[in-house]
């Protein structure tokens, strides 16, 4: 890719780029969210055109101007936000576009057996006949990698795949990426798990504001280096400090015995004020049912729940909203965002009373002013509020999701993987925004699915296992070893 640029309204997204790939090698693709990598792997996968530049493959310059095009001539893309129909299964979706005929008809058990066959590659068993709305994000991740593989596309875009993988999995991706190397693919890799690139790039290509700031072999660029080109200055890679609970503070969030079988099954625990409680566990453990069970997202069978000493008996999740529960869903494009209304309109959306007048209309200069005072708090990306919240980077929809319940009058937040497919410095400021919540007397429940994260951020860590509480460590008990061992059944 030589010189490539790309311009949306108010926003110069690339910058002339140039960018190649070699047969058999894992490139990796770093940089902060909003400094281009999607969209430079957008026009390679002909899902955006570009202004400028060109792209050529094996030598001979390459018209991409579809996703078919770009499939053709040997590109797979695999999406960091999944390309999926929720109304399909899993074998339908890996199918999709090139389904196998008998006659006039679709092939029935050859779709089943390149979607089984896919998944046998990837060592991975997941339902082939449920709907995909119904799998969880890892089983929805793990198709979209199906979907690429059965394919045998010879450059290979993985944005984030890893987000949602469990490390048995991740292990299981990295040997499949060791084969595809061995047979001559190339493959384009994004992560912000910097941690990771050791283990699987060769070389490393950093992207900032639009532009390619440097190329190296990942032997010859230590991480403090690659985190400095990023953003242009040194981040502190460590967990900021945790304000100490204040003794005797009292307790803001209880459950108890809260029930929603299959994946909630009985648990029971509390949340002080200025406390961040963590909940470690395998995916599919059930956690993010339970913060979901807490806000009213789901309604559970039994249990009780109160919020600052009041019972919360939740219908909805506008009962859990008035209760003073903020949920920061774990898929922010289904369930955090409207994508189709401004980043103005999604701020307000879940407290528009508050700006509506007496003659029951809503006061947009107040809402300019509240968006445009979360733009300048949060750094969002953004030539202004009116842009719609799908043009935004990940990094930058997940920041207008917290403004969304910031505005609130929210005593109990409820993080469900907040930093996934976010940019190292974008972590930090979330990080940040959590000990000040914590310092101003809020109770935090975070579920996260990276064990550092849990461990550097949290007071005290609940280990879910088969929608349970397995064990119970304090920050100083906790390690990773330990937090392992107790969520696959392996501590005595």
């Amino acid at each position: 890719m030589r010189g490539i640029g790309k311009s949306f309204p108010g926003v110069r997204a690339l910058n002339g780029v140039t960018f190649d790939l070699r047969a058999g090698e894992v490139h990796a693709l770093v940089g902060e969210n909003g400094a281009g990598k999607s969209t430079l792997m957008k026009i390679l996968a002909g899902a955006q055109p570009a202004d400028t530049g060109e792209i050529l493959i094996d030598g001979q310059a390459a018209h991409i101007d579809s996703p078919r095009a770009a499939e053709n001539l040997g590109v797979g893309m695999i999406y960091q936000e999944f390309n999926l129909v929720p109304a399909l299964n899993a074998i339908d979706n890996i199918v999709l576009g090139s389904e196998p005929g008998r006659g006039p008809f679709i092939d029935e058990s050859a779709a089943r057996a390149r979607a089984a066959a896919a998944f046998a590659e990837l060592g991975i068993t997941i339902p082939l006949n449920v709907e995909t709305s119904r799998l969880s994000v890892a089983q929805q991740q793990t198709i979209e990698i199906a979907k690429v593989l059965s394919r045998r596309a010879r450059i290979i875009v993985m944005d984030e795949p890893t987000a949602a993988l469990t490390d048995r999995e991740i292990d299981a991706l990295f040997a499949i990426i060791q084969t595809l190397k061995s047979k001559g693919a190339g493959i384009i890799y994004i992560s912000h798990r910097l941690e990771e690139l050791p283990r699987i790039a060769d070389r490393i290509t950093v992207l900032r504001d639009g532009q390619a700031i440097e190329t190296r072999a990942i032997a010859e660029f230590p991480p403090d280096e690659i985190v400095r080109a990023m953003v242009g200055r040194r981040l502190e890679s460590h967990f900021p400090d945790l304000p100490p609970v204040p003794s005797g503070a009292p307790v803001m969030l209880s459950v108890r015995g809260l029930l929603n079988p299959p994946m909630v099954n009985g648990v029971s625990f509390e949340v002080r004020r200025g406390e961040i409680v963590g909940l470690a566990g395998l995916v599919g453990a059930g956690r993010t049912e339970i913060v979901r069970a807490i806000a009213g997202a789901d309604i559970p069978k039994s249990g009780e729940i109160s919020v600052d000493g009041k019972p919360l008996h939740a219908r909805g999740p506008a009962d859990g909203i008035t209760a003073g529960i903020a949920l920061i869903t774990e898929d922010r494009k289904a369930q955090g965002l409207v994508l189709g209304l401004s980043i103005r309109e999604n701020i307000t959306l879940a407290h528009l009373s508050q700006f509506v007048n007496r003659d029951l209309l809503v006061n947009r200069a107040k809402e300019d002013r509240e968006a445009n005072r979360f733009i300048e708090e949060l750094r969002i990306r953004t030539p202004g509020p009116e842009q719609l919240a799908q043009n935004l980077s990940g990094g930058n929809q997940q920041k207008v999701v917290l403004a969304k319940w910031l505005l609130g009058d929210a005593r109990v937040f409820l993080f469900d993987e907040p930093t996934r497919g976010i940019d190292i410095g974008a972590k930090a400021e979330i990080y940040n925004l959590m000990v000040k919540l914590a310092e101003n007397g809020a109770a935090i429940v975070m579920v996260s699915s990276e064990l550092p994260e849990v461990l550097g951020m949290s007071h005290r860590i609940l280990v879910i296992k088969d929608g349970t509480i397995a064990r119970e460590f304090s920050r100083e008990q906790a390690s990773p070893d330990a937090v392992i061992a107790a969520a696959t059944g392996a501590a005595a």
